[in-house]
């Protein structure tokens, strides 16, 4: 694995982010918030909506880079392939891959993958619910290929029992304690990273009896705001 900074530099500072997307105009204009997102399970088409709301909280490492062929008619074509994650250490993390021509187009495209792939982690207790959630709320189960994974919630100060690919994964989610168990092909390390995410979200979706009355009576962002970006447009169209 490679350790990169984190991301969001000088580079990205001196170019300026224009939004695309109607959910891209009302993150930048601060109507919307990552819990939002989430909440209404908005897709995110562009990676400048996720930097915008973290401004340079998130971290990405690239998991594996490795060389893939395809056979054509030409003969073989080689490629490299990256699998990035990123993660904010409280509660979010994402998985991007890419294939290109060069790692360094390779890299970027997943990094910007990721972003557009992240997602909230629900964090829970073991045992006594005092202090900040430290581990998953339940035990859960992930499966890509053949590489089957399962997460067990571990008791404060037992650290990441897990494997590189699962430890990263896990620390960039938040999780502090956490026991697991891989069956399969491990050694593919973009099933193994799958499987882990997965198994994080089957894990976000465990709902506890607090959790059940509904009490919010909300819209969608993109309802409320559906008359402000309409005239959002049509200045952009007179200008």
């Amino acid at each position: 694995m490679q350790s990169r900074r984190q991301s969001g530099g000088k580079e990205a500072d001196q170019q300026e982010w224009i939004p695309t997307t109607d959910l891209g105009v009302l993150v930048k204009l601060n109507k919307v918030t990552m819990e939002d997102i989430a909440r209404f399970s908005l897709r995110i088409k562009e990676p400048g909506i996720v930097d915008h709301l973290f401004k340079g909280k998130l971290k990405d490492e690239v998991l594996k880079i490795k060389s893939v062929q395809k056979q054509t008619k030409a003969g073989q074509r080689t490629r490299m392939k990256a699998v990035v994650v990123v993660g904010d250490g409280e509660g979010y993390v994402g998985l991007g891959k890419k294939a290109a021509k060069e790692a360094a187009v390779a890299i970027k495209g997943a990094l910007e993958q990721a972003k557009m792939n992240l997602r909230p982690v629900k964090l829970g207790y073991w045992g006594a619910s005092y202090g900040s959630p430290h581990t998953v709320p339940c035990k859960s189960t992930g499966r890509s290929g053949s590489v089957l994974l399962r997460l067990i919630p571990a008791p404060k100060g037992s650290s990441i029992v897990a494997a590189p690919v699962v430890k990263k994964i896990c620390s960039f989610a938040g999780i502090k304690d956490i026991f697991t168990k891989s069956n399969g092909q491990t050694c593919t390390t973009e099933n193994f990273a799958k499987a882990t995410i997965n198994a994080l979200d089957n894990a976000s979706n465990f709902f506890s009896p607090d959790m059940w009355e509904c009490t919010s009576t909300d819209l969608n962002p993109l309802v409320v705001n559906a008359n402000f970006l309409l005239e959002y447009k049509k200045k952009l169209l007179k200008k």
